[in-house]
């Protein structure tokens, strides 16, 4: 019987190890929100009205460059130069179409403690590159 009692005591312990195991492994759930930091998340919707198509959107974290941003480590550098702020990347000399397809570019997070909260209207893409660099080239072009 005291065999039977140390096996018990012995599978009582496992258990218990392995819940403590399992505790101290991160879950498959666990809460991937961005750490503080310099991050945005960044969007480009057609037309006028930046809630519309504003689903999902592309995380751009800076230090170390990365999330999901095709081009992060060239649009962490030009946010940078621009001390985060999206209205003062330096416009690029493009030959856009006069072609009307208006897209509205929105940027929400973080950049060195400060809120970013940012939403613009261009009247094309191409307008829209020339004007934030690789920030919102999502495609990775």
């Amino acid at each position: 019987m005291t065999h039977t009692s140390v096996k018990t005591a012995g599978a009582g312990l496992s258990a218990a190890a392995l819940l403590l195991l399992a505790d101290a492994t991160p879950s498959a759930h666990a809460d991937t929100s961005p750490e503080p930091g310099n991050y945005l998340m960044l969007g480009v919707s057609h037309g006028e009205d930046p809630a519309a198509g504003a689903e999902g959107g592309t995380l751009l974290r800076c230090d170390p460059p990365g999330g999901g941003h095709p081009r992060a480590e060239e649009a962490c550098a030009q946010l940078s130069a621009a001390d985060g702020r999206i209205t003062a990347l330096p416009a690029e000399d493009a030959l856009c179409p006069m072609i009307y397809a208006p897209v509205t570019a929105h940027a929400e997070g973080v950049w060195r403690d400060r809120p970013v909260s940012w939403s613009e209207t261009f009247p094309n893409v191409c307008t829209l590159r020339a004007h934030t660099g690789a920030l919102f080239a999502l495609d990775g072009t």
